[in-house]
C-alpha cells in the first residue's frame, strides 16, 4: 500500500518535483518568490496531468479548465509547460476550436499520444 496520496486517489506521479525558482521570472516581485516556494507544484502538476490523461483523443487547455473548474486558470495552465518539459504531455502542432473560437494546441498525455 502507497503512502503517498495523490497515489492512492490513482493520481500519476510526477518526477522530478518542480524547482520553485522555474516558477518566477527573473523580474517578479519578492511575494512571488515567496509564494512559489509556498505552494506544492507537484500535486497540481498532478492533477492537471490526471485530468488531460483523462481525455484519450487529447484535449484544449479549455476542456482541463472545464473539468477542474475549482481551480484557477492561471494555477492550471501554469502547469502546462512543466508537464511538457518533463515528457508528460505531449503536444504536436495539432489544433481545436476553443470556446472563443480562436484555436488552441492540443495535449495529450505520454501514454495517450500515437503517433
Amino acid at each position: 500500500m502507497s503512502n503517498d496520496l495523490f497515489e492512492t486517489m490513482g493520481l500519476p506521479k510526477v518526477d522530478p518535483p518542480t524547482p520553485a525558482y522555474k516558477l518566477v521570472r527573473k523580474n517578479d516581485p519578492r511575494t512571488s518568490y515567496a509564494a512559489a516556494n509556498n505552494i506544492d507544484v507537484s500535486q497540481m502538476e498532478r492533477i492537471v496531468l490526471h485530468t488531460i490523461d483523462m481525455f484519450e483523443d487529447g484535449c484544449i487547455s479549455d476542456d482541463v479548465l472545464e473539468t477542474i473548474p475549482q481551480y484557477r486558470y492561471s494555477t492550471v495552465t501554469a502547469r502546462y509547460k512543466q508537464l511538457k518539459e518533463k515528457g508528460l504531455v505531449i503536444v504536436d502542432g495539432t489544433t481545436r476550436k476553443g470556446a472563443s473560437g480562436r484555436q488552441q494546441l492540443v495535449m495529450w498525455s505520454k501514454q495517450n499520444y500515437n503517433v
